[in-house]
């Protein structure tokens, strides 16, 4: 897809990767010792790995993703199982599950009174020079005005400035149409917390931000909120998206459609992108899933550090930026890869 921040990440609300500097260490695990698996839809589970393991090209994975192609969706469970071994990869740091969406805007393929706030195309100088302008100077010296770099336009500059935070989501047009867009690039410029920047002048405790607080300050205080929206110097380019039907998911790392709560997005470091993996999630709304690591983002660092798709739109949102939760993320390796991982002693 992929945004740089999830969610909750995007407000400063936590630790965005690991400290420890632990070894990483690797245990090999049973099917029973993961809380839920049998209650679990295997088959759901099995659709989206269908939808990424093609691209994988390892000999084990290509062999795997034969067969689950032709064999495996008749008996889904049995294919994970007979074909993969669970293991859990450690680094010393607590596991931590965010959130992330596709945000839905409304727009107008042309400027208006109502839209006009441009969702825009990466210029050439900003891949020529980095860092380029910051967001500020973008926005009011209209560096890109006239030059038919514009997508589209839409009525909200907060959720704008959330659709960059995210790297990709949907405009609705006025006759029912949508346009997807996806990342095409950013100005250079670090990403700076606006939620962080409200905690420290003072106006809210770090445990009452969210993004819909975030929004609401900013819609009750225009000129204040446009300061705020400036203290964020990174700012995001697009590109349309076409190949990807629009009641599809957006496109993740892997260049496929993403499955709200199906995918998750992890470290490449330490797992591998089209694996199943294993979650067990704590908080409050407790989860027991079999998922498939086919997206990333730069503040997904760590071997227990897993960012949950959830869909699109206001009500995914919302979920998403909820999300700050414990548990355990167990990845599904084939079998001779998740013995060769263990170390000598153990095989």
């Amino acid at each position: 897809m992929r945004r740089a921040l999830g969610a909750a990440l995007a407000l400063g609300l936590m630790a965005a990767g690991p400290a420890s500097g632990a070894e990483t260490t690797r245990t090999l695990l049973a099917f029973e010792d993961l809380d839920g698996w049998a209650e679990d839809d295997h088959a759901a589970a099995l659709d989206t790995f269908l939808e990424t393991c093609p691209d994988l090209d390892a000999p084990d994975w290509r062999a795997l993703c034969a067969y689950a192609q032709t064999e495996g969706e008749d008996h889904p469970r049995r294919f994970f199982e007979l074909f993969f071994r669970p293991v859990l990869i450690e680094d010393g740091d607590p596991a931590l599950f965010t959130g992330y969406f596709e945000p839905e805007l409304e727009g107008s393929r042309r400027r208006t009174p109502r839209f006009r706030h441009p969702v825009h195309r990466k210029p050439p100088e900003a891949g020529r020079q980095s860092p380029w302008l910051t967001r500020q100077e973008i926005v009011t010296t209209g560096a890109l005005d006239g030059r038919g770099l514009e997508i589209a336009f839409v009525d909200d500059p907060v959720e704008l400035f959330f659709l960059q935070v995210q790297g990709s989501g949907r405009i609705r047009l006025r006759d029912g149409s949508v346009i997807r867009v996806g990342y095409a690039g950013a100005n250079g410029h670090p990403y700076r917390s606006i939620g962080q920047e409200l905690v420290r002048r003072g106006i809210y405790e770090r445990h009452q931000v969210s993004a819909q607080v975030i929004r609401n300050w900013v819609r009750r205080n225009p000129e204040a909120g446009r300061e705020l929206l400036f203290h964020n110097p990174s700012y995001v380019f697009f590109r349309e998206v076409t190949e990807v039907p629009a009641h599809r998911g957006p496109l993740g790392a892997m260049n496929r459609p993403v499955t709200p709560l199906r995918t998750v997005a992890v470290d490449p470091e330490h797992v591998p992108l089209g694996a199943p993996v294993w979650i067990e999630k704590g908080g409050d709304e407790p989860l027991r899933r079999l998922m498939v690591a086919q997206d990333t983002g730069s503040a997904i660092k760590g071997a227990q550090r897993a960012d949950i798709f959830f869909g699109t739109g206001a009500e995914a949102g919302r979920r998403a930026g909820r999300l700050s939760d414990p548990g355990r993320m167990v990845v599904l390796l084939p079998i001779q890869r998740a013995y060769a991982q263990l170390p000598e002693a153990r095989r």
